[in-house]
């Protein structure tokens, strides 16, 4: 069945995936995903392809030797083009995500990809839960809000878009730790891959997850969180990790409201920018302030440098994509065309 946006219902026996890690120099990490995904019971047929970020250190080839996965580089640093190198090569019908410092829960993928029964799902995120919350930053990060989005399940559809007054709030619709997609939406010049200039490895440290979910939305299409496609997320181990992670949440976070300024002439942008997000700041203190929150003024004051330092990031990270070339939908079409088709792996 097509809908009038060309996507295509699937039933899970129908369904061809693959899975896409990115990874840059955590052997450890990646051979933990990589050994769970292996036990892993699923009735989907699915690739995994693991992309090095950094080739030249040799320290993620042997962990996917090892596991006889799909094995591809990427030198331009940045998870965005890591990324948009796996999807060029992908051959599945759906694109799933995962961060290389997750592991899957029982059901992972099934659940996942259920949703995409309905034809108007283009996008759907799954709940990643602490691995351990022992040490002070992980407790921290669970604070400061983790990458968990709750055990209900929720639906995001364009009239959330449309109708908002404010911002569209598409951190809440969760993260590419656990995250599919349909594979023709990056082929689509109104979504596209992944944008470059967002990510973690330049500049601005995140939200190209937030942006695609972003500009899925607009086009018209549906994302889905589903909470049964549990995943358990290892958080940093150590405060300066976590600082290093927050301050780039928080330049992320401005530099992809910019960009649905300047990209997408979204005005509602403003008036978050310069009157609720310091509102929300402010209330943020004054509950440290008066022990209604245990959260740290240091890491409050850690995420207002990052909200300021937000323009110069994107700046530096657009003279970046302009230097080293960016990723197009038609060039991801164009891959598409030499690739064999998929292989069912049990």
């Amino acid at each position: 069945m097509v809908n009038d946006n060309g996507l295509t219902s699937l039933s899970c026996k129908e369904i061809t995936a693959s899975i896409i890690i990115c990874t840059l120099d955590r052997p450890q990490e990646l051979e933990t995903c990589l050994e769970t995904l292996k036990n892993h019971e699923t009735a989907v047929s699915y690739e995994i392809i693991v992309v090095d970020n950094n080739p030249g250190s040799n320290q993620t080839a042997p962990v996917a030797r090892k596991f006889g996965v799909r094995y591809i580089t990427e030198t331009r640093r940045g998870s965005s083009y890591a990324r948009n190198a796996g999807i060029k090569v992908s051959r599945g019908q759906l694109i799933a995500c995962l961060d290389d410092d997750v592991t899957v829960g029982p059901g992972w993928l099934d659940n996942l990809l259920k949703p995409f029964a309905n034809p108007v799902v283009a996008c759907v995120t799954g709940l990643v839960l602490p691995a351990n919350l022992e040490t002070e930053s992980a407790r921290l990060f669970e604070e400061y809000g983790g990458l968990g989005r709750g055990l209900e399940g929720k639906r995001f559809d364009k009239n959330i878009f449309n109708k908002k007054l404010g911002i569209i709030p598409t951190w809440e619709i969760g993260a590419t730790a656990s995250a599919a997609f349909r594979a023709s939406i990056f082929q689509n010049p109104g979504i596209g891959p992944f944008n470059e200039a967002l990510g973690a490895g330049v500049a601005t440290g995140c939200s190209e997850d937030t942006y695609l979910f972003y500009k899925i939305l607009k086009a018209g299409y549906t994302c889905v969180y589903e909470p049964q496609a549990v995943v358990y997320h290892r958080h940093r181990q150590n405060l300066e990790e976590l600082k290093r992670q927050i301050f780039n949440y928080s330049k992320g976070h401005i530099a992809y409201h910019l960009l649905t300024l300047l990209n997408d002439r979204d005005w509602r942008v403003l008036p978050y920018l310069f009157f609720s997000l310091p509102r929300k700041m402010l209330i943020r203190f004054n509950q440290t302030r008066h022990k209604e929150s245990s959260y740290p003024y240091k890491l409050l004051l850690l995420e207002c440098r990052g909200f300021l330092n937000g323009p110069l990031a994107l700046y530096r990270a657009w003279r970046n994509v302009k230097k080293l070339g960016q990723t197009t939908a038609r060039e991801i079409a164009q891959a598409k065309v030499t690739l064999p088709p998929a292989k069912t792996r049990v």
